[in-house]
């Protein structure tokens, strides 16, 4: 008896996330019923992502966006109906409100946001402060005086 196993949920919400306990985080505290709308989560170079949603039936007023305490919020509103006396035969295209959290990594900014052919594109840029940068310490081979005690 073999058991599937997927990760693919945990990486559906993270964003610039390279340590594995922070994904279980993330999924753990994601909501069920949080598959509408669909979106992707792109990688794009190595400081690079960008999280892309479909907003079929959206326009930019309709839509929000929100960077909270490292959390990125995006947001739709219902639009009332402006056509009074239309019936629908059938209504395929959804626009209910929705809301979609994203947990960000440290150092991860929103550069910008649009909205074309119904993708609400969000671009994403890793910033890392040179303090908080890998730093090579060289290893000289000179001899170093003797602590003295």
């Amino acid at each position: 008896m073999t058991t599937a196993f997927s990760l693919a949920p945990l990486f559906r919400s993270s964003v610039g996330f390279d340590r594995f306990n922070d994904l279980f985080e993330t999924a753990l505290r994601n909501e069920p019923g949080s598959s509408y709308p669909p979106y992707n989560v792109e990688k794009h170079g190595e400081d690079q992502y960008r999280i892309v949603v479909a907003a079929a039936g959206f326009q930019e007023e309709d839509l929000e966006l929100q960077v909270e305490k490292g959390v990125l919020t995006v947001s739709g509103g219902k639009r009332e109906p402006k056509a009074e006396h239309v019936s629908y035969l059938h209504q395929g295209i959804a626009q209910r409100a929705f809301k979609l959290s994203f947990r960000l990594a440290d150092h991860i900014e929103v550069k910008a946001a649009g909205l074309s052919n119904g993708l609400l594109n969000i671009d994403l840029l890793r910033v890392v402060p040179e303090e908080a940068k890998a730093k090579r310490i060289p290893i000289g081979g000179t001899q170093q005086p003797a602590l003295q005690h």
